[in-house]
C-alpha cells in the first residue's frame, strides 16, 4: 500500500492490524487449574477404572467451548534438584517409565508437539519471580504422568505440551510459590495441570476392595482442606494431615497439587471433580481450582 501522507500510514496500519487479527486466533484466558490423580499406568488401557471415563469426559465437561493454546503439565514423574522445563521442537517422544506391565502399554504413543515458546516463558517467569536457576531440557519427552492422562483428555495430541519438573528436596510452600509465579500463563491460554496422586504408597497397595483407614483419613482431610480453601494447611500437609507420611512416603506425587493450587490464586476453594479408589489405598481424587476469590 503506497504511503504518501499521514492518512495513508494510518490506513496501512489498520490494514496490517486487520490481517493480524484474522491470522492469529484470539487468546482466551483459561479460568481454572486442575490437579489430576493419574494413579496406576494401567489407566492407559484398563476400561474398568472409573478415572478413565472421567478423563475421557474432561474436555466435554470443563473445556467445552475452549481449546487451550498450550498445556503445562507438572508431573510427579520428573524429579530434579532445580526447576526444569522440557523444550522440544516438533513431536515429543513418549516415555514408558514403568516396568512389568502388559506389552500393549509400551506400544502406546502420544506424539503431542512440544512448545519451546512456552518453555522459555516458564523459565523467564520463574527467574523473574526469584527462582535463581531454571533449566531447559531439549531432549526429554513426556513421561507417563503427562501422557497417560492427556491421551484420554485430548486424544488428538494436537495441543502443544510443556512439562515442568518437581523438586522433592523442597517443600509444599516452595511448589505453591512456583504455581503463584506461573498464574499469569492462564491469561495466555495455557492450561495448567498438576499430575500426581492424592495418596501414593505403593508398598501399601493390594487386591483388597476395602480402602485402608489411613488412606481414607488422609484423603478426607485433603478434600476438606481444599474445598474450604485452607491453602496454608495444604502447604504444610506433612505436619497437619493425619497419616501424611504413610499416604506420601515421598512427596513427589503431591507437589503437583501445590503448583496447581498456587497457580489458581489465594483464597480459591477447590472443587472435587472425580473420586474413586483402586488397590485398597490408591486415591484417584482430582480437583478443579477456579480462579475466583472466595468472597466473590
Amino acid at each position: 500500500y503506497p504511503i504518501n501522507s499521514p492518512e495513508d500510514l494510518d490506513t496501512k496500519l489498520n490494514i496490517e492490524i486487520g490481517v493480524l487479527k484474522m491470522s492469529c486466533p484470539a487468546i482466551l484466558p483459561v479460568k481454572e487449574t486442575f490437579f489430576i490423580s493419574h494413579g496406576s499406568p494401567t489407566l492407559s488401557i484398563d476400561e474398568s477404572l472409573p478415572a478413565r471415563n472421567f478423563l475421557k469426559s474432561f474436555k466435554g465437561r470443563f473445556m467445552i467451548n475452549q481449546k487451550p493454546n498450550s498445556i503445562l503439565v507438572i508431573s510427579a514423574h520428573w524429579e530434579t534438584s532445580e526447576p526444569t522445563v522440557n523444550s522440544i521442537r516438533g513431536r515429543q517422544d513418549t516415555i514408558h517409565d514403568f516396568y512389568g506391565f502388559p506389552k500393549s502399554m509400551y506400544q502406546l504413543k502420544y506424539p503431542a508437539p512440544g512448545s519451546p515458546e512456552l518453555a522459555k516463558r516458564v523459565k523467564d517467569i520463574l527467574m523473574a519471580f526469584g527462582f535463581p536457576i531454571v533449566h531447559e531440557d531439549k531432549n526429554r519427552g513426556l513421561d507417563h504422568g503427562a501422557w497417560v492422562p492427556l491421551m484420554l483428555m485430548y486424544p488428538e495430541a494436537d495441543i502443544p505440551v510443556c512439562q515442568l519438573s518437581v523438586q522433592p528436596n523442597r517443600d509444599g510452600t516452595y511448589h505453591y510459590n512456583l504455581g503463584k509465579a506461573l498464574a499469569s500463563l492462564k491469561d495466555e491460554g495455557v492450561l495448567i495441570i498438576g499430575s500426581g496422586s492424592a495418596t501414593h504408597n505403593l508398598r501399601a497397595l493390594g487386591p483388597s476392595k476395602n480402602v485402608s483407614s489411613w488412606a481414607l483419613e488422609f484423603d478426607n482431610w485433603l478434600k476438606d482442606a481444599l474445598l474450604s480453601g485452607r491453602h496454608q494447611d495444604v502447604n504444610n500437609y506433612d505436619m497437619k494431615a493425619p497419616h501424611a507420611k504413610v499416604a506420601h512416603p515421598w512427596p513427589e506425587h503431591i507437589y503437583p497439587l501445590h503448583v496447581a493450587l498456587g497457580a489458581a490464586g489465594e483464597g480459591v476453594n477447590g472443587e472435587l471433580i472425580h473420586h474413586s479408589w483402586d488397590l485398597g489405598a490408591l486415591s484417584y481424587a482430582s480437583y478443579r481450582f477456579p480462579s475466583l476469590n472466595r468472597s466473590s
